[in-house]
């Protein structure tokens, strides 16, 4: 069923969030009677249409949850792309026997793939590594009274509730107070913060600056020797040699035949001598 409901990956890389949103909040939302008898027709006839109309009535639910998770600094375009994978899931298993709305099932799969999406891409180091590490990473921001330290009793009572150690409590708010730093500084940041970058701080083994006046001198030393090899020719290969390797738009030997009222194999000739007497020149050099 997955590969047949791949229409439903509507959030390519190039698409717009603002209008993936607005497409699906005008995709109507299924009555009861609707999804039980779209549900049964997948559960018992394994119809991918009903499961592709199952799924789409409840892409907005996905982009509601999402927007709940909006704090952690991800992407909102990429949280509904998991959520939608949950979604899948979820209408792969719903048993409309059960009595209960697909929403309502559909949840917990919707949720527990954008958590695992969080977990794995919210901070470069893990930040939850066990079953109680995750349940205190998702709670901790509710839990918390205020947006300063907790004081010893408060992380006392948030462990207690977690069940976890007072340490772990300690340790994992210290881990959402911090923040991410970027490995290369922005394109747009300025030249004096640029500085504090890491990349900034990486020795560069190409910064000798031996090398630098070497590299430099010898450019400057075979630009002038080039120079000075193409004053030894007449202007007209001059010009051709100009037109054929120097201009960003070059010349064909056609347009050059019609410029000097001579045959292209003619031209070629000339520049195939001049490029010889240029060589020379700058071996000579």
């Amino acid at each position: 069923m997955g590969k047949s409901l791949q229409v439903v990956d509507i959030l390519s890389p190039g698409c717009n969030l603002e209008a993936y949103m607005r497409s699906v909040s005008a995709i109507a939302v299924l009555t009861a009677e609707e999804e039980r008898e779209l549900a049964e027709r997948l559960f018992y006839q394994n119809d991918l249409e009903a499961a592709r109309r199952l799924v789409m009535s409840h892409l907005r639910f996905v982009v509601h949850i999402a927007k709940s998770y909006s704090g952690y600094g991800l992407q909102l375009g990429d949280l509904v792309q998991e959520g939608n994978v949950g979604l899948m899931k979820a209408v792969k298993r719903f048993d409309p026997s059960m009595g209960v709305r697909l929403v309502s099932f559909a949840v917990h799969w919707i949720k527990a793939e954008m958590h695992e999406f969080i977990l794995r891409n919210w901070r470069i180091v893990k930040v939850a590594t066990t079953k109680a590490q995750r349940k205190l990473f998702f709670n901790l921001r509710s839990q918390k009274k205020r947006l300063g330290w907790m004081n010893n009793a408060e992380v006392d009572a948030i462990a207690e509730d977690l069940g976890v150690d007072s340490a772990v409590v300690r340790q994992m708010e210290g881990r959402l107070a911090s923040s991410d730093t970027a490995f290369d500084a922005p394109a747009d940041e300025d030249e004096d913060r640029a500085y504090l970058a890491p990349a900034s701080f990486l020795e560069d083994d190409q910064a000798d600056p031996a090398l630098q006046v070497e590299n430099s001198n010898w450019e400057e030393n075979s630009q002038a020797n080039l120079l000075s090899a193409m004053k030894q020719l007449d202007e007209r290969s001059q010009d051709i040699l100009a037109q054929r390797w120097l201009m960003d738009e070059k010349a064909t030997l056609h347009e050059l035949a019609a410029k000097y009222q001579v045959s292209a194999e003619r031209i070629r000739q000339l520049e195939k001598n001049a490029m010889k007497k240029i060589k020379g020149a700058l071996l000579q050099a």
